[in-house]
């Protein structure tokens, strides 16, 4: 599992715009200011974005972007499959095996623990909003085991 610099850069944005009253309008010169980010990436991140239905963009002199709902109602999940496709590639499902040239796959028995990842990824990535995200520490204590008390 490896995420690009889209999936870094569009967390990086969307836990600022997170942080900001919801919901505010954001311009993308403010993220690329204050990120220091290319402009033209950002704009293609956005759009990504806005068709997952994750932000909202508004036009005219007060333009710019807002969340589409609040960062409680956002998660992990919806952020990377819109602008990764997926949490995990499961590289050797039924679905993509065309694109695949493995000569172990008819005894290979790693298959289902690729599947199990992937729900287990899926599920806790469901679990993290990007209003968790967006508040320092929160995440940290919501990982931290629970202890009997």
């Amino acid at each position: 599992m490896r995420f690009t610099t889209k999936t870094e850069y569009g967390l990086v944005c969307l836990v600022y715009m997170a942080r900001k009253p919801y919901p505010q309008v954001i311009t993308v010169n403010e993220l690329v200011k204050n990120e220091q980010m290319s402009l033209t990436y950002i704009e293609k991140i956005f759009q990504q974005l806005r068709a997952a239905e994750i932000v909202s963009a508004h036009h005219g002199k007060e333009g710019g972007y807002s969340l589409a709902r609040p960062p409680a109602k956002i998660n992990l999940r919806e952020i990377v499959e819109a602008l990764e496709g997926q949490t995990f590639d499961v590289f050797c499902a039924p679905d993509l095996r065309s694109e695949i040239v493995c000569t172990h796959f008819p005894i290979c028995k790693v298959g289902p623990i690729w599947k199990k990842t992937k729900d287990l990824l899926d599920n806790f990535y469901s679990s993290v909003s990007l209003e968790t995200l967006a508040h320092e520490g929160e995440l940290e204590r919501s990982l931290e085991p629970k202890t009997a008390g």
